[in-house]
Order: structure tokens, then C-alpha cells, then sequence
């Protein structure tokens, strides 16, 4: 699936289920609700942390994937096309970064 696919189907999935998008505020502190589900999960699965009960059994791809899609309801609803925005976004990256990485000791 592009990511133009993925903005589509969204959209249909909102339409067709959601009723209408939430307002961009809500999507907002929802995005930030799910960021911080996976933030939860790499704490304990990467981290130090350990696991709670409750946590042995959570799904850390759903868990990215809701991001995914909090995320892309939010590009819908600013007119903001993903996949332009990602080539643009790498592009910057490439002319910024492109020997820093590299020279970085750190990274060798």
C-alpha cells in the first residue's frame, strides 16, 4: 500500500464508519495518547523498565499502527499530502545530513 493509498483509505474509513473526522485538537492529543503507547512498550520491551501484567500481552505493531493512523487522519484534515511531504522531508535530510552521519565517530 502507498502511503496515498493509506491517506484514501482512511478517509473512506471515516466516512464509511468514523462519521466524521474529530477535530484537529483531538486528533492532536490522541496522536500524542498513542505515541506515548509505544513510548510504554519500548521502555519496557528495550528499556529498563519492566513489564506490568497488563503490559506482557500489548502489540507493539497495532500500537505503531495506531499512530499511523491518528497521524494520517491529521494530514487529511490540513490538506497535507504525505507522500510529497515524506520526498521533501528525505530530501532536506540528504542535504543536511548527507556526510554528517558518516564522519560521526560515534556511528562507526
Amino acid at each position: 500500500m502507498t502511503i496515498a493509498e493509506a491517506q484514501e483509505k482512511v478517509d473512506q474509513w471515516i466516512k464509511d464508519i468514523g462519521v466524521r473526522y474529530f477535530s484537529e485538537l483531538t486528533n492532536t492529543a490522541m496522536l500524542m495518547e498513542e505515541v506515548g503507547e509505544v513510548a510504554r512498550i519500548m521502555a519496557r520491551r528495550y528499556g529498563d523498565q519492566s513489564f506490568k501484567e497488563s503490559d506482557k500481552e500489548v502489540d507493539l505493531a497495532d500500537e505503531m499502527a495506531d499512530v499511523l493512523f491518528v497521524l494520517i487522519c491529521l494530514a487529511n484534515q490540513t490538506g497535507i499530502n504525505l507522500s510529497d511531504a515524506f520526498e521533501t522531508n528525505l530530501k532536506k535530510k540528504t542535504m543536511r545530513d548527507n556526510k554528517r552521519h558518516k564522519s560521526n565517530p560515534k556511528l562507526g
